[in-house]
Order: C-alpha cells, then structure tokens, then sequence
C-alpha cells in the first residue's frame, strides 16, 4: 500500500533543480522557418515564371522555363537568374539610349557613309533598307575584300596589318589563348605600342576563362588598354547568359578583320589532339570599316566606360570593287537582327543558297524559309561537320533530316577535320561573320556579319565548291537506319535547343 502511495504522489526536485530547467532554453521548432522557405520559393517561381512569359522568347523555351519554375523553383531560380534573360538590358541603358554620345557617334557614322551608299536597287542596298532601322547598321560601296581561308593565311594578314599600324589597333576576341599563335600575335601587338601605337585589347570573360592573367601583364606593361567584356556588370551580377563571340581587329581605321577564326593553335591545325579546323576569315579595306569600329566601340565603351580618339573619316580602297554592309547584332538588339537578317537572305535567293554552319539547331522559321526556298527550285545545299565539338549540337543537326532532305535541301557532311566556318551564298551576295545557325547566335550571342556584293563573289564560289568536295552527302537513310536509341538521343538533344 505504501509503495501504491508513493506512485502517485507527485515528485519533488530540490529549488535548484527548477531553477536550473528555467533557465534551459526552448527547443527551436524549424518546422515554420522551412515551410516559410518554400512558400517565399515558390513565390518567387511563379513571379519569375511570370516574367519568363512576358518576355520576347520562344514558345518552347516560355513553357520549359515557366513549367521548371513552378515545379522546382529551388533548382531552377539560381539558372534563371543566370542564363534565363534574352535582352541585355543593362547593355541597352549604357549603348542604345545614348550614354557618353553613342548615339550621336551613331548617327555621325552614317551620315559619313552616305556619300558611299551603295547602288540602287543592288542586293546589299535591298537589304540595308531592310535591316538599318535595327541599329547601327549601314551600307557602303568602294570596298575591297580579301577572303582569307584557314588560320595560318588569316593570321599572316592580321599580324602584317597590326606590322602597318600608324595610329591604334583595335583587338576583339571571343577567345584568346597562351599558345604559339598566341604568343606570336601578342608579340605583334607590343611591337606596334613600340612605335607609339594605341593598342585596345577587348576580351570576352567567358570564353577567355582559360587565359592566364600572365597573358595580359606584358600588354599592361607596354600601357595597352585592357578591357574584359561581362555580362555580369550592370543590376544583375548573376546574369552568364551573354556572350560577346565577335572576332574583329581594326587598324587605324582603314582596315578591318572578321570572321570566325579566334586566337589558338587549333585554328592552324597544331594543337595537341585537335584536328584541322576548317575556318573562314576576311580582311576588308574601305568605308565600311568604319562600321566595324562602331560596333567595337560600343562594345568598348561597356566593357572599359571609356573611348579611345579613333578617325572616323571614310576611305575609300584602291579598287573598291565591293558594296558592304556590317551587321552587328546581339540581345541588345529590339528585334531578333540575326534571325531577320539569314530569313532576308533565304528569302531572297533565287538561284542558289549554300550555308556553311558548324552548329545548326534552327528554329522553325528558318526551317521553313529553307523548305520554301527549296521548293522555288533554289540549289539549296547545306554543310555540317562530320565531327564536332560538341556533341549535343552534333546530335540534334540529325534530327532535321527528316524536315528538310525531303522538300528539297542537299545536306553535306564535311570530312577531313572539323569545319568551323559561318559563311552564306545567297545567289552572288556573300555573308561572312561569327554567327551561326543555332538559337545561341540568333539570340544570346553579341555577333558581326559581313555581306557583300561584287568580286569576292567569285573567291567564295570557288571555296566552298573545294569545301563541298571534301564533303559527304548525307541522306535521310543515315538518319532512319542509325539505331532507334541512336534517334531518340537526336530528337531528345533538339528539345533541349533553346539552351544549345
């Protein structure tokens, strides 16, 4: 009975004990702290699922993201943040509004090129008048072009012209490396700062991530201007969307270089494990250079907040046997300029149309203007890499076999080594740049195309006829007997397109 008692009696602790338990302090519940988390998570989702559907993009890339961004906004926020954008807005508050005089550099360039506009009713002057009201484009005649094909001829040129500098030499590349080319065209650039020669060297970040920061300290040194072009600058210090893939060189304002051949060893067919890359540059003499500078110089202006005295006066080449226009685009563009600008020339060719590209994941616009231009009985051929360096691209150009073989389009693979060029023939009018066919270029990419009408004509005509030699013909038989895993992982790879 006693023990029975005792069980219910209640237990009594020394004071010290209570006092002890007061002073412990309460177990801290998560629980609300995580729930408050995800509710905030998905908020933030569905706000910037909204933004993704107000954005200019297109319907596949809208639904992926705003789907992504609902379901899994933890994961696919930080990608948002960094590789959702397509304008550059930050870039456009700095350049296209008229920051530091932009615009009216703008506008100053093209009254210089009026007197040297092309003539009427010539291709090039067609399209300028269709292209011009984009951004700072504009066309000229009284050029003379030097198709530069492969990286040792191309870098013989531009090493030589950088060798006749008397005032400045602007320097553009996507990539840059610390290779022997490399070497060899830094060492060109410190001999013209020798002779008193403003030397610019303007770098994308991304695609100079491998270049060592020893590369820059002998230009520093000499007092080059250094600039490193990011998209991270300006109000979104996330934002690696954007690329500057331009390849330009400028030489006292006279003479120009671009194309899509970078600073590397591989692009002579030396580097260790590469094969010989296929590339096309061009040197371009005249009043369009002049157009060239501009887009450098904006591209200047946001990288280092600072412009160099450059002559804006035109020249017109010995022979000038050329009509040029330069077409700059990029994602600070209002209007898609690279997408308009290959849907003008598909759409204007009537007799021919040969595309070189080594990254062809077009949308359906530009699948359909080449089913179009097919069936109005165009030669319409199209050249791809037997081998590429990236195998997701390399993979979806299969799955679009079937799309246009049929209504007409001769498809080429390119055999010996790979082929890196980005050049267009549209009856006898030319397109050389950094472009290329794929939602990267038209979009999100900074890029500069060349087109031309007159005697380069001829010498693009004659090298892709040797390119298209050294190709295989492919048919949708390679396609439809490769095997069904084979297929799948082509169609798969094209649904991931907006991000190639």
């Amino acid at each position: 009975m006693a023990g029975e008692a005792s069980a219910h009696m209640p237990q009594v602790y020394p004071p010290e004990c209570y006092f002890a338990r007061m002073a412990e302090p309460a177990a801290f519940d998560w629980t609300l702290i995580v729930a408050a988390a995800v509710v905030l998570l998905e908020l933030a989702g569905i706000w910037l699922a909204l933004d993704a559907i107000m954005r200019n993009r297109t319907p596949q890339g809208t639904i992926a993201w705003a789907l992504a961004l609902v379901l899994v906004p933890a994961v696919s926020i930080p990608f948002y943040l960094a590789f959702g954008n397509r304008r550059f807005d930050a870039y456009v508050r700095a350049i296209r509004r008229g920051q530091a005089g932009m615009r009216e550099l703008e506008q100053a360039v093209r009254a210089a090129l009026a007197p040297h506009a092309p003539a009427r009713g010539s291709p090039v002057q067609g399209m300028c008048a269709a292209l011009e009201r984009l951004g700072p484009i504009a066309a000229s005649g009284g050029n003379d072009l030097d198709l530069l094909v492969d990286g040792a001829a191309t870098f013989e040129s531009i090493i030589a012209g950088i060798d006749r500098a008397q005032r400045y030499v602007l320097s553009q590349f996507y990539i840059v490396r610390e290779d022997g080319i490399g070497v060899r065209y830094r060492e060109a650039l410190l001999r013209a700062r020798e002779r008193g020669v403003e030397v610019c060297f303007l770098y994308d970040e991304v695609g100079c991530l491998e270049m060592p920061d020893a590369y820059l300290e002998p230009l520093r040194e000499a007092g080059c201007r250094i600039g490193g072009f990011r998209s991270t600058k300006g109000s979104n210090p996330f934002q690696l969307n954007f690329r500057n893939h331009r390849k330009t060189v400028v030489v006292d304002g006279r003479e120009a270089w671009l194309g899509g051949i970078n600073v590397g060893d591989e692009y002579l067919g030396v580097a260790v494990g590469m094969d010989a890359w296929r590339d096309t540059h061009v040197r371009l003499e005249g009043p369009a250079v002049l157009a060239v500078q501009l887009a450098w110089s904006e591209d200047w202006k946001w990288a280092s907040d600072e412009m160099p005295e450059l002559d804006w006066t035109p020249h017109r080449a010995v022979t000038g046997a050329n009509e040029v226009m330069v077409v700059p685009s990029g994602p600070a563009d209002q209007f898609e300029t690279c997408t308009l600008m290959y849907m003008h020339l598909i759409g204007s060719a009537r007799r021919r149309l040969w595309i070189a590209s080594p990254y062809f994941v077009p949308d359906e616009g530009i699948i359909a203007a080449l089913q179009l231009a097919a069936k109005r009985g165009v030669d319409v051929r199209l050249m791809m890499p037997g081998r590429s360096d990236n195998a997701l691209v390399w993979l979806s150009g299969f799955s679009f076999y079937p799309d246009i073989i049929p209504a007409g389009v001769k498809v080429y693979r390119y055999g010996p080594g790979f082929m890196h060029h980005k050049v267009l023939l549209c009856d006898s009018t030319v397109a050389v740049g950094t472009a290329n066919f794929d939602n990267r270029s038209f979009r999100i990419n900074f890029e500069l195309t060349l087109v031309a009408e007159g005697t380069v004509d001829e010498a693009t005509v004659r090298m892709m006829q040797r390119d298209f030699e050294r190709c295989r013909g492919a048919s949708l038989h390679d396609f439809e007997r490769r095997p069904w895993w084979f297929r799948v992982a082509a169609r798969t790879a094209r649904l991931l397109s907006p991000i190639q």
